[in-house]
């Protein structure tokens, strides 16, 4: 290839002869930095097109190889009794019958327990003045808060009551408490 041709020999042929003069090298330094950018701009196009290239061959693969003649019952998944997936339908020999009422939609309310017990604690802290307080349940050792509101009877520290309990946005709160 000649020099007229290839802008690389051009340059290094011109190189000599000209570096002499402080502009022209100023010029050549742009020069090369001009090709050192196309050349990266060049290899980031070649980059790009191979991306494309992969992406349209994977894309043909999918094509290819999808299940979209399928029949329905090829398609078809389903449950056994004890869960699973599998693509051979249930066998109806061991198919239980279930009473729609036996069915239970939210918490458990089991008849004839009693929902809320009546507890035992001693109280271990309780200020009059601010009319507040905490009961140590006996049985589970929690910590419950009781307002003065909730009292059945007067209570002071140490005192064994009884009360029962009710959810509020804080947790446990004492209810109906009375001295044991």
């Amino acid at each position: 290839m000649t020099g007229a041709h290839h802008p690389q020999l051009q340059l290094q042929t011109a190189v000599p002869a000209i570096t002499a003069q402080p502009t022209a090298r100023i010029c050549i330094i742009h020069l090369k930095l001009f090709m050192s950018e196309t050349f990266s701009k060049k290899e980031k196009e070649k980059k790009k097109q191979q991306k494309k290239k992969e992406k349209e061959q994977r894309k043909s693969d999918r094509k290819a190889n999808a299940k979209s003649g399928q029949s329905l019952e090829d398609m078809m998944a389903y449950v056994d009794e004890n869960g699973n997936i599998s693509s051979k339908p249930p066998d109806l020999t061991k198919k239980v019958a279930i009473n729609e009422n036996d069915i239970v939609i939210g918490s458990r309310n089991i008849e004839g327990m009693d929902v809320n017990p009546v507890r035992k604690g001693r109280v271990t802290y309780f200020n009059t003045a601010k009319g507040y307080g905490f009961i140590k349940d006996l049985r589970t050792q929690e910590s419950i808060f009781v307002h003065m509101n909730a009292l059945e009877t007067p209570i002071k520290e140490n005192d064994l009551v009884s009360f029962h309990t009710e959810n509020s946005v804080r947790g446990l709160n004492a209810v109906q408490v009375k001295k044991a």
